[in-house]
């Protein structure tokens, strides 16, 4: 359903997530505070097949609902999972049979027959008395982690480079980790057409804002709100100096990193060189390649 549907499955996938999280914290019997986070869809799983899901990286506690005090989490601890996934499978259910009932959701091929609203009740019924899984990680090291964290997985696409290891005879052959048995190290082969297949399972719609804060992040009164923060926990704004704004992004990315750009990741040597820049939407031109001779 959400292959079939994915501009409209993945906003809901953020929006019930989104409301899941500012629900439960801003509840007494929980954290009772206003938080503030960003979210990125990923929709793969280690062997590229479709699993919709999101992640957010949430700070470790919020403004109180009144605005005059920090309230951090317990350490290690943020909200607890089973009630966040009990609201979250509601949230979610709720916004499949508004979408249903509105006419907003395609069901063709094998689904076809759930056009039918009794159909389409029985087959959602079995999700709402399932466990939904909802993971909280433990807390970033710092600032630097969640830079390099940010940095990895916010442009990230189905498969890195260094997961594949041969194309020979028409077929892929790439690393993978079996998280049904403690995350071993796999090697998966599949045919050529396959593996497409698979990795364009992963294309977003067009348009569709893969970055989206709320709460204390949110775009509208970030500003004012980070302020109020750092205000009530006495610390001061990073300074960011006229030369680091100035810096081309790939200087920035290493002077905060410490991670080069430019070096080729495979030899760790040689360094990359822009060959020729193309506008969006337009193929690059012929180039010829270098006499390496």
């Amino acid at each position: 359903m959400a292959y079939q549907n994915k501009a409209a499955l993945y906003d809901l996938l953020f929006r019930a997530s989104a409301e899941t999280l500012t629900t439960i914290a801003a509840d007494p019997k929980h954290l009772g505070a206003h938080v503030g986070f960003l979210a990125i869809p990923h929709t793969w799983g280690q062997n590229l097949m479709h699993h919709p899901h999101v992640h957010c990286v949430v700070p470790g506690g919020g403004l109180s609902l009144d605005g005059q005090r920090w309230i951090a989490c317990r350490p290690g601890f943020f909200l607890p999972v089973r009630v966040l996934s009990r609201l979250f499978r509601r949230l979610y259910c709720e916004g499949l049979t508004t979408l249903f009932a509105e006419g907003r959701l395609t069901l063709t091929s094998d689904l076809a027959p759930l056009n039918e609203r009794a159909a389409f009740e029985a087959a959602l019924a079995p999700l709402q008395n399932k466990e939904w899984v909802v993971y909280a990680k433990r807390p970033f090291g710092g600032p630097k982690q969640v830079l390099e964290y940010l940095g990895r997985y916010t442009h990230r696409v189905a498969i890195a480079n260094h997961r594949l290891v041969s194309l020979e005879e028409g077929t892929v052959t790439f690393r993978w980790k079996d998280y049904r048995q403690e995350s071993a190290p796999k090697r998966m082969r599949l045919e050529a057409h396959e593996f497409i297949r698979r990795f364009l399972l992963h294309a977003l719609p067009k348009g569709l804002q893969r970055i989206r804060h709320y709460g204390l992040l949110g775009n509208r009164h970030r500003a004012g709100k980070l302020a109020r923060c750092r205000e009530l926990m006495n610390t001061q704004a990073p300074a960011v100096t006229p030369r680091l704004r100035t810096l081309n992004y790939r200087d920035r990315y290493e002077r905060l990193t410490g991670q080069s750009l430019r070096r080729c990741p495979v030899c760790e040597r040689g360094e990359f060189v822009c060959i020729a820049i193309f506008s969006a939407g337009a193929y690059p031109r012929s180039v010829v390649p270098p006499d390496t001779s």
